[in-house]
């Protein structure tokens, strides 16, 4: 597995009409006479990066790519922008893992998943282990709310499972609760470069008695549009360690960054970043049969997290009888298992301070398991913040997918919609109502006539804050394949002020 992959999609459209100016200011702060308030445009670029799906041969890779529709892929008149897109793919350069090892030059690959307009998901397969890494921008008409799915299943060997995510944004800081050096686990960071010029990044471990010492001091070197695989126990020459939080930034540069967990008896799946370090966590989408909880969490500040542990189900917020608190020593990652915590009910976890004078923040993640004995599989949900315009999931299918809503606090109201399918079908939207302090289940919500897959988008229309996630469920051979992704605001606009010309700010 230790390669170094490129590939680069480029996704472009005639740009969209939208200019913004920078808004004057008087010498003593204030907005000068005449500045107008800013305004809300659709965003004109966006990026976004796809880890290697697999090594293993029986890879069977799908990536669905997306823009939705609406205003906010509209130009200002309010009609979408006529959209001339293209994809292209370049072999990737020679590099080296940590380790000092090339990696192996990828096979040819064709373009995948090329959005043409907006509202019509596409979507294209690689299978076998030489797919490579991805890196992609859209433009225009296509960059606001653009998303792309990569879904893999892998039927046999140690990391067979179902394995989605959904391709990240390149940032220079993650945490990754619920990782893992364990023996059983094979745990490997990937960072994708999107850039022209090289990224230095650092990863830091930390374990339940802190921070494990790094046998790597000068930083991980990612090339150019290039994606670099670090299995986390070579990092550091301390014992095996159950559970970790993974620390990532760069000291150069920027990167994307997702963790491929695989474990021998529980299958694999993708561990994308949790939400920002907060005093108060959600994290929703816990499947109803669910037979393994465990949670995961790490205080990044000075103080300690004294967390109260509450099950947001479908009937109410209830405390677990099995955990009702979780202490998290500042540097320090803890962990607890929460056996029988759905009791056939699904639901999400909320973490809040247990004295709120006393908040202090945390990151966190769950590792969860469904099925029994060796037909067993295994997902990862990490915390991840409120939806606060628009968020949006694709390849979803038309038997399988379960789009969790949780209102944690205020009763809030959503429309959901479900776009036409890849192959062809007509788009559907409901507005649905999640009561205070439950967590609501949508799975009956299908585009008329689906071919293909889908994509489904969550748009808060009043109320208070949303939460959500995802769950694919592809059975196989008797194991209960499923992911879960969990809904991140898709930023789809951008607040650019307005002001007039005013040289009177050039005063004394």
């Amino acid at each position: 597995m230790k390669r170094t992959t490129l590939s680069l999609i480029a996704v472009a459209t005639a740009l969209a009409a939208v200019t913004g100016f920078a808004a004057l200011t008087a010498p003593d702060g204030s907005v000068s006479a005449g500045a107008k308030a800013p305004v809300k445009l659709p965003v004109e670029r966006s990026s976004l990066l796809c880890p290697a799906p697999s090594t293993s041969e029986v890879a069977e890779t799908a990536y669905t790519s997306y823009t939705p529709g609406g205003k906010s892929a509209a130009t200002d008149s309010g009609t979408a922008t006529p959209a001339a897109a293209k994809a292209e793919l370049k072999p990737a350069p020679l590099a080296a893992t940590p380790g000092g090892t090339p990696a192996k030059k990828p096979a040819a690959a064709k373009a995948p998943a090329t959005v043409t307009q907006p509202g019509k998901p596409v979507s294209a397969e690689a299978n076998g282990g030489a797919a490579p890494a991805l890196t992609g921008s859209a433009t225009g008409a296509l960059a606001p709310g653009w998303t792309v799915q990569q879904t893999s299943v892998v039927p046999a060997g140690g990391a067979r499972g179902l394995l989605g995510v959904t391709c990240t944004a390149p940032d220079t800081d993650f945490w990754f609760p619920a990782a893992s050096t364990a023996k059983e686990r094979q745990d490997y960071v990937h960072l994708t470069n999107p850039d022209d010029t090289a990224a230095v990044a650092d990863i830091e471990l930390y374990g339940p008695e802190g921070e494990l010492p790094s046998q790597l001091t000068e930083g991980i070197p990612v090339p150019a549009h290039s994606s670099v695989p670090v299995l986390l126990s070579t990092l550091t020459g301390e014992a095996p360690t159950a559970d970790v939080t993974a620390h990532v930034t760069t000291r150069s540069g920027r990167v994307g960054a997702v963790i491929g967990a695989a474990d021998d008896k529980i299958g694999s799946d993708w561990l994308p970043a949790s939400a920002d370090p907060a005093g108060t966590a959600v994290l929703p989408g816990i499947p109803a049969d669910a037979t393994s909880v465990r949670l995961v969490a790490y205080a990044p500040g000075e103080n300690d997290a004294e967390l109260k542990i509450q099950l947001v189900g479908e009937s109410g917020t209830i405390v677990p009888a099995s955990a009702q608190s979780l202490h998290v020593k500042s540097g320090m990652t803890a962990a607890v298992d929460l056996p029988d915590l759905t009791r056939g009910e699904a639901g999400s976890l909320l973490l809040t301070p247990s004295d709120p004078k006393k908040s202090a923040p945390f990151v966190a993640a769950l590792r969860v398991v469904r099925g029994k004995g060796e037909q067993q599989e295994v997902a990862f949900i990490p915390a991840t913040a409120a939806i606060t315009a628009r968020a949006t999931v694709a390849d979803n299918r038309a038997a399988g997918t379960i789009l969790s809503l949780t209102a944690p606090g205020a009763a809030a109201e959503v429309k959901v919609t479900a776009s036409a399918g890849t192959g062809g079908g007509t788009p559907v939207s409901k507005t649905v109502t999640v009561k205070a302090g439950t967590t609501m289940e949508v799975t009956q919500l299908v585009p008329g006539g689906l071919k293909g897959s889908y994509a489904l988008t969550v748009e808060p229309v009043s109320g208070g804050p949303v939460h959500a996630a995802r769950t694919l469920a592809l059975p196989r051979d008797g194991i209960p394949m499923f992911t879960v992704q969990t809904l991140a605001d898709d930023r789809g606009t951008v607040e650019v002020p307005a002001a007039r010309q005013d040289l009177s700010v050039l005063d004394d």
